[in-house]
């Protein structure tokens, strides 16, 4: 027990130091000065958090394991996820016609978490290749629709394909120097990628903007018709004007999030039919064991590059979405805590699973909103919810389920 108490001690001690920059020093501007104001309340919380913790440790952990047993969770087999996935379908299509208008522009976000994490859930949930740097994909997305309109005068229907098709040749372009890399390699290798992407964005201030960015990118059209108060060209007509309606803002919330539901199913339903296909197969064969794989028949390359490329299409898909929503892109929106949040709503949701995914995402997106009064730790809150994940659950909250058969002994 002394040795256990000396050991809490000294963890305490160490996290003291460790958070006194970072939560218990802020810097303040006062009158045109900068102040440091201490805030040891904050520090003394979190060495007593790591105290305690530490001196519990014995008693949660035995043999490697722990001693806390949470309830079990059900095992969903495809057909009761397919099942899932369809009343969560039938709940978003009603969302927007009984939610808020925050609300529904809230779930919008969600849907674009869950188009990033169902692409990415193709490269680390199927094929077993750890992407740090998919917000690469994702920003080129963004820009290339915000490019299009701004040089060419593209609409966002004609940019949505070439933005999918751009991320998708810069997927396939990045598979080459990843063909022989695997986990830690692999990882620092995409997150590198990300990285350059966002820097030369940044720095190609005359194409790109710089960090300013492009602004002024317009909302989707419906058939053609603009969702706006005026119509931009002389004699043109809207769509509250085609059908008689006054004019109210929120049609076009309404508007993107439907759009988004439709990315987001029509995500689904090609990665659904991807994995059932012998495609899927491969990458299934080549996350369980690559020598095996090559054994096979199958060619890692191909399939390796299978797997960039199609999570890069979905990534800009998504990436011109958000474009469109936001009216606003520039190199901040891409930054490596974007990368991050997208493979934790995969590992979160269950490596594999998309009901997972989907839920993750949804939950990643709606708790930071809800714990607004906590903003200054939401990425602590977060942190320590992925440890207790990993402690605790570390399949995710739905993991994938196959078929299986077993023969009789």
């Amino acid at each position: 027990m002394s040795q256990n108490l000396k050991n809490a001690a000294i963890a305490a001690l160490l996290t003291a130091v460790l958070v006194t920059p970072i939560i218990g020093l802020q810097l303040q501007r006062q009158n045109f000065e900068l102040t440091l104001i201490p805030h040891w309340d904050k520090v003394v919380l979190a060495s007593a958090a790591v105290f305690l913790i530490q001196l519990l440790h014995p008693y949660l952990f035995r043999n490697g394991r722990t001693a806390i047993r949470l309830p079990a969770w059900p095992q969903l087999q495809p057909r009761q996820q397919r099942i899932g996935m369809l009343v969560l379908l039938a709940i978003g299509f009603a969302w927007p016609f009984f939610g808020s208008r925050g609300a529904v522009d809230l779930a919008t976000l969600a849907l674009i978490y869950v188009v990033l994490g169902l692409g990415l859930n193709i490269v680390v949930g199927f094929a077993g290749l750890l992407d740090l740097g998919y917000v690469g994909f994702y920003a080129i997305g963004g820009y290339t629709y915000a490019l299009l309109y701004n040089y060419f005068g593209f609409g966002f229907w004609e940019s949505l394909p070439v933005a999918a098709a751009m991320a998708a040749l810069a997927g396939f372009l990045l598979g080459f120097p990843v063909l022989r890399l695997r986990g830690d390699y692999l990882a620092i290798v995409t997150l590198g990628f990300g990285e350059i992407i966002r820097l030369m964005l940044n720095n190609m201030t005359e194409l790109t903007g710089g960090p300013d960015g492009i602004s002024g990118i317009p909302k989707p059209t419906v058939f053609g018709i603009e969702m706006t108060r005026r119509a931009s060209t002389e004699g043109g007509t809207t769509f509250h004007e085609l059908l008689g309606l006054s004019y109210q803002s929120q049609h076009m919330v309404i508007y993107m999030y439907l759009l988004a539901l439709i990315l987001a199913v029509f995500t689904w339903f090609v990665s659904n039919r991807l994995i059932r296909m012998p495609i899927g197969r491969a990458w299934e064969a080549l996350r369980e064991d690559e020598i095996a794989c090559r054994s096979l028949g199958l060619n890692p390359t191909a399939v390796k590059l299978s797997a960039f490329t199609l999570g890069a299409t979905f990534a800009g898909l998504a990436g011109s979405f958000f474009a469109a929503r936001q009216g606003l892109v520039n190199p901040e929106s891409f930054t490596f805590i974007e990368s991050a949040l997208i493979l934790a709503v995969v590992v979160l949701g269950g490596m594999g699973s998309q009901l997972g995914v989907v839920l993750a995402a949804i939950l990643i997106t709606v708790l930071p909103e809800i714990a607004r009064g906590l903003a200054e730790y939401r990425m602590l809150i977060f942190g320590l919810v992925m440890v207790l994940m990993m402690i605790w659950r570390p399949q995710g909250l739905l993991p994938a389920t196959r078929p299986q058969v077993e023969l009789p002994t």
